[in-house]
């Protein structure tokens, strides 16, 4: 019997095409979703399971941010992932990784909206692909005692984004679709991570040419 493999903090990792079907539902590991452009995306296929909410909050993917902070849903998530075990995408910790730079360039604390980090493609308010369903999209609404509640603080924010980290995306302002105006929202588009130890394809059914 092939036994799980564990990350090196602590958090089981899982092929989700080998879930159960109401997860394999709500997530579409390996699945396409098209984007507000028409754009083919591929979904993450592997996964970290959460257990419980205080392993949420004892885990860290980074010094200052736990897996909790990226988990937060409410009634519109899909209901299987209302409650525990939960599921992140494993690209989730290279956002926390970029959440840890903003963090230490602001010099205080980041916090992320409810809805605010990773959704599945089968929460009711997407609409399409979006890198929150990727894992790899916060929404920041408040810095240290800042609320980002107008266009001159989110923009000052997003300029410190874009010089810190030039491969980031932050969403424009204004209050046309797609756009924003009550938080920054900062993501580093359609990743998919594949851990080293994932199980990945039978090597058999694609031939390598030696020479």
């Amino acid at each position: 019997m092939t036994q799980p493999v564990v990350a090196s903090f602590g958090l089981r990792l899982v092929d989700g095409r080998r879930l159960d079907q109401p997860y394999r539902n709500a997530l579409l590991p390996g699945e396409v979703l098209i984007d507000h452009v028409g754009q083919a995306r591929l979904l993450p296929r592997y996964f970290y399971e959460i257990d419980s909410w205080a392993q949420a909050r004892d885990t860290r993917l980074a010094p200052h941010f736990a897996v909790s902070e990226f988990i937060h849903t409410d009634v519109r998530e899909a209901e299987p992932l209302r409650v525990f075990p939960r599921y992140i995408p494993c690209a989730t910790a290279l956002l926390a990784i970029a959440l840890e730079q903003f963090r230490n360039e602001v010099g205080t604390h980041v916090f992320i909206g409810a809805n605010g980090g990773y959704c599945s493609p089968r929460h009711t308010r997407l609409g399409g692909a979006s890198p929150h369903s990727w894992g790899t999209a916060a929404n920041i609404y408040r810095v240290g005692d800042t609320y980002l509640d107008n266009h001159e603080v989110i923009a000052r924010y997003a300029r410190i984004v874009a010089e810190l980290l030039p491969t980031a995306w932050t969403r424009p302002l204004g209050p046309e679709d797609q756009w924003t105006d009550d938080h920054l929202h900062m993501d580093l588009g359609y990743v998919v991570s594949v851990p080293r130890e994932a199980a990945g394809e039978n090597h058999f059914a694609y031939p390598i040419a030696l020479e």
